[in-house]
């Protein structure tokens, strides 16, 4: 019997992904990753208390563990934090200190949930890690190649999210809702008889108190400051500079670079006699280059960190459907590999608030659906 080891969160998603593996006569394991939280405050004694991070509260952990006696599957805890903390939450607060806005799931589902559980999973004698992701992943009739397409519900297709998936991970990798919609997955869990089957969607970053990702880029200054205000130790990205105009002239102050983001129109802190809008984030000078809505617009940008889901680099320039953000309508475009981990994306139509820390995903091959490349914005 082939054994799979089923992420689970506690959510719908993965709770109907685990009843199906079951049902298909697979040998499943649930695991759920604890992962880092930041201390919420501290008493009176000077005693930090922790919060819960989103993805595995107590809530999560209870309904997860509901789930697998149900459906009659082991159940584990995993503890990741200290890694978490190290390759997801620095990342995502070294990058908006420099100016950047980072999406920090991304490389958590590399990093964390395709590595480190991946690994666990192969230890305990699975053939696949298997997740609730919206996404189909299926061989090349051609090559025999592992190839990651969009999901058949295009409301949901996480693919975008996943797209820094090689073939190592691809082999290991079992979508089972990549067929099906929301719809159809919630019903699903009704005739599993699964508590879980109304339980909400959460579509905020996982460590994050209250959605809040300023104010927690302020809080972790101080946690790894050991309580220096973020004034005192003059932390990037949350030191005040100067607000710019595209020509060079000071208009104002700036709080730092992590309270803005490009195309940011509200909160400026100005008057001028047409809106003005974040065009970028200057990190060298620290400051903010504030310009009217079409300088914006850009049909060039290039990529770092650049994934092939196939792992082999293009010769030349490829076309590609890019996709600049997660729900973003795709656009018919040209890839040039540049080495060094790096390509150019060229745009047949210019697009708004092309934001570097945000990953661009392009789309095409046999079936128009399939992961062609995806890197992070410059």
């Amino acid at each position: 019997m082939t054994r799979v080891v089923i992420a689970m969160s506690g959510g719908v998603d993965s709770s109907v992904a685990a009843a199906l593996l079951k049902q298909q006569g697979y040998d499943v394991i649930g695991i759920m990753l604890r992962l880092w939280s930041e201390p919420a405050a501290h008493d009176d004694t000077c005693v930090d208390l922790v919060s819960e991070n989103k993805c595995c509260s107590e809530e999560s952990v209870y309904d997860a563990r509901r789930v697998a006696q149900k459906l009659d599957i082991p159940f584990y805890l995993v503890n990741v934090e200290e890694p978490f903390q190290k390759t997801i939450v620095d990342f995502f607060y070294d990058e908006y200190a420099a100016g950047r806005t980072p999406n920090p799931c991304l490389r958590c589902n590399r990093t964390i949930r395709f590595t480190l559980l991946l690994e666990r999973a192969l230890a305990l004698g699975a053939e696949y890690l298997a997740t609730g992701h919206y996404v189909r992943v299926d061989d090349d009739p051609l090559t025999g190649e592992r190839r990651l397409r969009r999901a058949v519900d295009r409301q949901k297709d996480q693919s975008y999210m996943l797209h820094l998936l090689n073939q190592h991970q691809l082999a290991h990798a079992m979508f089972p809702l990549g067929e099906m919609t929301k719809p159809e997955v919630r019903a699903l869990a009704e005739e599993f008889g699964l508590a879980v089957a109304k339980k909400a969607d959460s579509q905020e970053i996982c460590f994050v108190a209250g959605n809040d990702y300023r104010g927690f880029v302020q809080r972790y200054a101080d946690l790894r400051a050991g309580r220096i205000s973020a004034a005192e130790a003059n932390v990037p990205g949350l030191t005040p500079g100067p607000l710019l105009a595209m020509d060079g002239g000071v208009l104002g102050e700036h709080r730092g670079l992590a309270y803005y983001t490009v195309g940011q129109r509200k909160g400026l802190g100005i008057t001028a006699a047409e809106p003005l809008h974040v065009v970028k984030l200057d990190a060298a000078r620290n400051a903010v280059i504030v310009g009217p809505a079409t300088a914006l617009e850009k049909t060039t940008f290039s990529i770092r960190e650049v994934n092939y889901p196939r792992d082999v680099v293009p010769g030349a320039a490829f076309p590609a459907a890019i996709r600049i953000r997660y729900k973003a309508a795709e656009i018919p475009a040209t890839v040039t590999p540049l080495g060094d981990g790096r390509a150019e994306v060229a745009l047949s139509v210019a697009q708004r608030a092309i934001t570097p820390g945000q990953a661009a995903v392009g789309y095409g091959g046999l079936t128009g659906d399939e992961v062609l490349v995806g890197g992070t914005i410059e």
